[in-house]
């Protein structure tokens, strides 16, 4: 029977990820189990989850996921190439996933391919080279290099769904026990990412914005059981959470920094952390540092990285290869049956408790207080403060259905 893997945000669950489950299990059955490596409560854009992460994963429960494992914050607020590296590890380590499932806005996995085996080909640093000496930005160097060498297959980098299919794909390649792992594409349907209209599948984007500014027009683009969980986290002054809730405890943490302080945040060797820290100087909101501090050659998700992770104290480097453990946010049963069969199966320790994270060795105990950590500070932008208790990622276990 097959497994499907699928590394996602659900931030929050929506229309378009029940889609995408229905489509999966029509082509690969309709037992098909399905695994979900989720974000935890950062994610990849350098910002805050909606809703924290094991409201997330129950709504991912209750919509179809039968399984939900964490990608811990230094892979899960990461370029889209630690982001992917990641995730398919965790996905590998399982032993049980036979396929690994992702959107993409052209939805064919042949160029996907093309682009992905370029990208590691040995041509393409050199004509990566030469394009960024003319002065254009990586981004574009970076299209416009496998265009160069593959004969025009550098569309596929365009967008962002193939751009992150492209590294899932290059994951794949580089993980020798991902081998049996089978790759599936679906073609994104509904409104483009991050785009600002409704359309048949709304972005996340477009339902986090209506849920910021208290617009009712979320409900339409979510099923309603993950509608419910929505509406009991905010009941319950636990959502919707947004970097505003905690920006003076962000701002204080940065006005604190020497600037060379900053350099473990700075994942690109480039010096961009001399420039961020003197707009964190000039700024006197989060929006005013960004603005300061953007240009043509750095784009807002890695300066909002960059800030997060300075707030965090998170540094790039600590994103290695592959996270030391599989950490469960919930299961049902069917997802109950698959980590029995990891028990045997899983190249990595599960942790479905977290006193279980105590025995495991220093790397995996480092990461797990690191989570603790970056769990109390995700909680002080909670709407309602009084929700956030210190260590509350020490009690209780996963949601189980």
């Amino acid at each position: 029977m097959a497994v499907a893997g699928i590394i996602a945000e659900y931030n929050p669950f929506h229309r378009g990820h029940q889609w995408q489950l229905s489509a999966l299990r029509g082509q690969l059955g309709q037992d098909t189990d399905v695994v979900a490596v989720m974000s935890g409560n950062f994610v990849q854009r350098g910002d805050l989850a909606i809703l924290e992460k094991t409201a997330r994963a129950e709504a991912a429960l209750r919509c179809g996921v039968d399984l939900v494992l964490e990608l811990p914050t230094p892979w899960s607020c990461a370029t889209a190439e630690r982001f992917a590296q990641g995730g398919v590890a965790l996905l590998a380590a399982c032993g049980v996933v036979t396929h690994l499932v992702f959107g993409s806005e052209c939805g064919d996995l042949d160029a996907l391919w093309r682009a992905a085996q370029c990208l590691d080909g040995e041509a393409y640093p050199e004509a990566l080279r030469r394009l960024l000496s003319t002065g254009m930005t990586f981004a574009a160097a970076r299209q416009a290099a496998v265009d160069q060498l593959t004969d025009g297959g550098g569309g596929c980098l365009a967008q962002p769904n193939d751009n992150l299919a492209v590294e899932y794909l290059r994951a794949l390649s580089r993980l020798d026990s991902a081998g049996g792992l089978e790759p599936v594409t679906f073609r994104r349907v509904g409104a483009a990412h991050d785009s600002a209209e409704p359309g048949a599948y709304a972005s996340a984007s477009y339902i986090r914005d209506m849920l910021l500014a208290g617009n009712d027009g979320w409900r339409e683009s979510m099923p309603e059981e993950s509608a419910a969980v929505v509406d009991r986290e905010i009941s319950a002054g636990r959502g919707p959470v947004s970097l505003a809730g905690c920006e003076r405890a962000v701002l204080a943490r940065l006005r604190t920094m020497g600037e060379e302080e900053f350099a473990p945040y700075d994942g690109g060797g480039e010096g961009l952390y001399h420039r961020f820290y003197r707009a964190v100087a000039a700024g006197r909101t989060l929006d005013e540092i960004m603005e300061e501090a953007k240009t043509k050659r750095y784009t807002l998700a890695r300066l909002r990285r960059l800030m997060l992770h300075s707030y965090l104290g998170i540094s790039p480097a600590e994103a290695a290869d592959t996270p030391p453990y599989l950490r469960v946010l919930g299961a049902n049963e069917r997802g109950r049956k698959l980590l029995r069969r990891m028990a045997a199966e899983a190249s990595l320790p599960v942790v479905t408790r977290p006193a279980s994270a105590r025995t495991l060795g220093p790397e995996a105990q480092a990461l797990f207080d690191r989570e603790v950590r970056c769990t109390d500070l995700y909680t002080l932008a909670y709407p309602r403060l009084s929700q956030s208790v210190p260590g509350s990622e020490c009690m209780g276990g996963p949601v189980m259905l």
